[in-house]
């Protein structure tokens, strides 16, 4: 069983198949819920895995690696700050000046532990809880951390296009781009997919670019079971518990 995985509105979509059949699509809405219906799935998940203490330029190390394949589209590949900064504020958000407020403290703790000091991005901030989620699973099983691999969805379209980044945008100024959705369905299909799966609409609570992100993950866990797929930085690093530190494409 492999299994695509990226954070999405409602929770998680995951595109799935098991031994050759045909794909399917699901939004959980938590990691276990996701793990308790998949529970033998290799899964390749567009979040970061493994925390640093300190962070420094660029990031963890895997995302220094994999920005230069990437030309136009390296954005796309955040640098994660601390792991203090990450838990410095767990609460659920009622209002929107406590989000601001906690982004605020999270930045706080971010330019103490880092060098240069670097503060939070809106964007990094806004898939804390998701990162959080994974990690406390990973702390408390350690099973899992043979099974559950971090992707990046660029990374992964470039692998899977022979080394190339894809030309076009997936988005543009937050908006989905229909172009660059079409160049990443066309690369999807050569690897595979049948269009009209990849045409359909997301389930509730994901969005168009979610799905074609999952279903790029698949692909990646299908090369991580095959032993086709290859870590950012090879071997992976390790955080303080001990969790692979890597970029899987």
């Amino acid at each position: 069983m492999l299994a695509g995985v990226d954070g999405c509105k409602a929770g998680w979509i995951a595109v799935h198949r098991k031994d050759g059949a045909a794909p399917s699509v699901s939004v959980f809405p938590s990691f276990q819920a996701l793990l308790d219906a998949l529970p033998v799935a290799t899964i390749a998940v567009d979040m970061p895995i493994g925390l640093p203490d300190f962070s420094s330029r660029g990031g963890r190390g895997p995302e220094a690696l994999v920005r230069p394949l990437l030309g136009a589209r390296q954005s796309s590949v955040f640098a994660i700050p601390s792991r203090a900064a990450l838990y410095a504020d767990t609460s659920d958000f009622t209002t929107v000046e406590a989000w601001y407020a906690a982004h605020r403290r999270a930045s706080t703790v971010a330019m103490a532990t880092s060098d240069p000091p670097r503060g939070v991005s809106i964007q990094a901030f806004g898939i804390f809880a998701k990162i959080r989620e994974i990690d406390a699973l990973l702390i408390e099983r350690p099973d899992l951390r043979g099974r559950i691999f971090e992707s990046h969805p660029e990374v992964a379209f470039c692998r899977l296009n022979g080394g190339a980044a894809m030309a076009l945008p997936k988005k543009i100024k937050g908006a989905v781009n229909p172009a660059g959705m079409d160049e990443r369905k066309a690369l999807l299909c050569r690897h595979g997919y049948e269009k009209a799966f990849l045409d359909q609409p997301p389930p509730k609570g994901a969005a168009s670019d979610d799905f074609l992100d999952a279903a790029a993950m698949m692909l990646i866990a299908g090369r991580i079971a095959s032993g086709e797929a290859r870590p950012s930085p090879d071997p992976p690093l390790t955080d303080r518990f001990g969790i692979p530190v890597a970029i899987w494409a």
